[in-house]
């Protein structure tokens, strides 16, 4: 048992379940410390005889309970993962991730089968990215989401107050190449309100004057402006926002630059002359136990005990994929996807869920992602001025 990459507020909800599930139906449960790269280092620990109660609370405890990592495991150290795993009498791997992590477990299987090793793999679908192909959504996307959708609707609330000292509010939003997360933004804004502007990947602003221009007819019709804006944010000739050097890269070659709302921030500065603030929920919104959506919660567990159910058939090299059977009131199933559909596969927001004339989320992107967030719990009640006065 192992989670790999970026944690999730309901990553631990499917971890404990599978704990729950292996213990009664293969006897014991091994947890690899920071995934792939405990395996390689002997870190492996036993997690059978964890009671029921310390499992409830794990279960309600965001992040990742085992840790993780982004190690990308070469062909040597495949190998010796496979001898490891062997010595120590695993027969069946679940791997927690997201397409980076699939495509891991598919080399590890293909390394035990080349090597004799009888082992099983199986992969639960996690990324707040929410980009993997073949599954409805990703485990801990609806939460994340939760998050994202509370903050800019409150960076409203806060905006409209503040407008004639920081007219401008950019909330950063984390995330890849796919706008799922940062299209959730406006999912909860007051019907008061004006919506935010929504920077989606998948529909690009071509140069920083037309996104100026975009900001400035924000101001000039409501006073303020409140921009959800994706961490990873391009022009449309794939140019960063704040510069084609990036920081760092990760093991899979994933760059890492710097931050695209400080870079939209200066340009309004200095172009607009418009006082603004940053707001970077970060990591915030991926392990904010208090905001996880219900929805995430329960299918978080089902996967992992659906994850070890399917191992106990036989299954292996394949893809937990959860699919909606109802939106209204919404419901889901689960089935198994071969890995290599998801493996390095990235699924960015398809033509119909975003709205042809201004580039933002569609009513049909509201129909499909709100079942997952569900309603928010408040109900704000602004003053109309022009009324009173």
């Amino acid at each position: 048992m192992l989670q790999s990459g970026g944690p999730t507020s309901v990553l631990n909800a499917s971890l404990a379940e599978i704990i729950r599930a292996g213990r009664k139906r293969f006897g014991s449960v091994l947890g690899s410390q920071r995934g792939f790269e405990g395996v390689a280092d002997g870190r492996l620990v036993d997690l059978t005889d964890f009671t029921d109660e310390f499992l409830d609370r794990l279960a309600r405890t965001p992040s990742a309970g085992l840790g993780t990592s982004r190690l990308r495991p070469d062909d040597e150290q495949l190998d010796a993962i496979v001898e490891r795993l062997k010595d120590n009498d695993v027969s069946a791997v679940i791997g927690i991730g997201g397409n980076d992590t699939a495509d891991t477990l598919l080399r590890l299987e293909a390394h035990a089968r080349e090597r004799g090793a009888g082992l099983r793999v199986i992969s639960l679908p996690k990324t707040i990215d929410n980009d993997l192909a073949v599954t409805d959504h990703s485990l801990g996307y609806p939460s994340a989401a939760r998050v994202v959708a509370a903050v800019t609707r409150d960076a409203l609330v806060d905006t409209l107050a503040t407008a004639t000292l920081y007219p401008l509010k950019i909330v950063e939003v984390m995330g890849r190449n796919a706008g799922w997360l940062a299209a959730s933004a406006g999912l909860w804004t007051p019907r008061e309100l004006p919506a935010p502007l929504i920077v989606l990947p998948e529909r690009p602003f071509h140069a920083q004057n037309e996104f100026l221009q975009a900001i400035q007819a924000r101001v000039d019709a409501h006073g303020f402006a409140v921009v959800a804006a994706p961490e990873t944010m391009r022009w449309a000739d794939g140019t960063h926002v704040s510069g084609d050097t990036p920081e760092w890269l990760d093991a899979f070659g994933h760059p890492y630059h710097p931050s695209a709302g400080q870079a939209l921030l200066r340009a309004c500065g200095e172009h607009l002359g418009l006082r603004g603030k940053l707001d970077r929920p970060g990591s915030i919104s991926r392990s904010s136990i208090d905001y996880a959506a219900t929805v995430d919660l329960v299918e978080a567990a089902e996967a992992g005990r659906f994850a070890v159910e399917s191992l106990e058939s036989g299954a292996s090299g394949r893809c937990i994929v959860i699919t909606r059977t109802s939106s209204n009131p919404y419901g889901s199933d689960f089935d198994l996807a071969p890995l290599d559909l998801i493996a390095n596969v990235e699924v960015r927001i398809p033509d119909e869920l975003i709205d042809d004339a201004t580039g933002q989320p569609s009513a049909r992107f509201t129909d499909y992602a709100l079942p997952l967030l569900g309603p928010s719990t408040t109900d704000y009640a602004f003053i109309d001025w022009n009324q009173l006065w």
